[in-house]
């Protein structure tokens, strides 16, 4: 490792996920088939979307920007692990650490208040359907992303400039496959109370509020639909949530379960393992989950994959 006089580190370590040689081709085989099945998967959503006019309204616009949101958020992490594992090079620089946190946080955060956009979707599509047009206006749905980009920018630009005033001078060994806010505290040698507090604050605002938001959402949608007096009826507005629930529950949970593990348990390398299903598989899965489950994306996918063979 170069350093200064003042011990400063200017490179770290990514151990990744496994350091035993003989599981490199594996993990490299692994990682580049989910993501090629990541990138491949989320741009047929967006590609389907935006050609299909009757694809075209708030429900899919939101898909089509957390496919989006997806593609970025595995691009982040992936491309650089695979390189590192065949260039047999465990090396990021700081300035590269610094920069894949930036996005990381961004893209984590966009997750999370798209998520939440769908939930207030689906609440007013099934409790308010007579207004739905008069709410969901392209107007409103523009403002909501834009607004979701906005602060998840000023979050991730003052997470990153908050790391940036701390010094790494021993500990260089990053235990995971990229670099995540949370470890790179715990590793540097000044003090890191103010960023934990902003950390922990950033953490319950913009994660436990939007949950909170998406609990009342739901709330409000099982009491909607146990009022639906026909069984036919209630199937039918239940099953345009059950692929947004299943999104939400695979990304939360796995989330939770990363980050209450890791605060009762020192083994690194499984909190590592266990990060890969929300950074690597969620992403994979969300196409499937929608177009498996959805009979508007199903023929509009046939109707693309047709028009792309004649």
């Amino acid at each position: 490792m170069e350093s200064d006089n003042d011990t400063w580190i200017s490179e770290f370590l990514l151990l990744g996920i496994s350091e035993e040689a003989d599981w490199q081709p594996t993990i490299s085989g692994l990682f580049l088939s989910m993501y090629l099945i990541t990138m491949f998967g989320n741009l047929v959503i967006i590609l389907t979307v935006s050609s299909d006019s009757h694809l075209h309204t708030p429900m899919y616009f939101f898909l089509s920007n957390l496919s989006f949101v997806d593609v970025c958020f595995t691009s982040t992490t992936i491309p650089k692990m695979l390189w590192n594992i065949w260039t047999q090079s465990k090396v990021i620089t700081y300035e590269g650490c610094v920069t894949q946190i930036y996005f990381l946080i961004l893209f984590a955060v966009l997750d999370i208040f798209l998520l939440t956009i769908m939930a207030y979707d689906r609440f007013v599509a099934i409790c308010h359907p007579l207004h739905y047009t008069v709410i969901m206006t392209p107007r409103l749905c523009g403002w909501l992303v834009l607004v979701s980009w906005i602060i998840s920018a000023l979050n991730s630009l003052l997470q990153s400039l908050m790391m940036l005033q701390l010094s790494f001078c021993t500990n260089f060994e990053i235990p995971h496959f990229f670099c995540e806010l949370n470890h790179m505290v715990h590793l540097a040698c000044s003090d890191t109370f103010l960023n934990n507090i902003v950390m922990y604050f950033a953490a319950v605002l913009l994660c436990g509020g939007p949950f909170f938001g998406i609990l009342c959402s739901y709330s409000k949608i099982v009491s909607s639909i146990r009022g639906i007096s026909s069984s036919q009826g209630k199937y039918k507005a239940f099953s345009t949530c059950t692929s947004h629930l299943t999104i939400v529950s695979l990304f939360y949970c796995t989330m939770l379960g990363v980050y209450l593990s890791s605060a009762t348990t020192h083994n690194t390398h499984s909190s590592a393992t266990a990060s890969v299903i929300y950074t690597v598989v969620t992403p994979m899965l969300n196409p499937f989950i929608y177009s498996l489950r959805n009979k508007d994306m199903k023929r509009a996918l046939k109707a693309v994959f047709v028009k792309g063979t004649m």
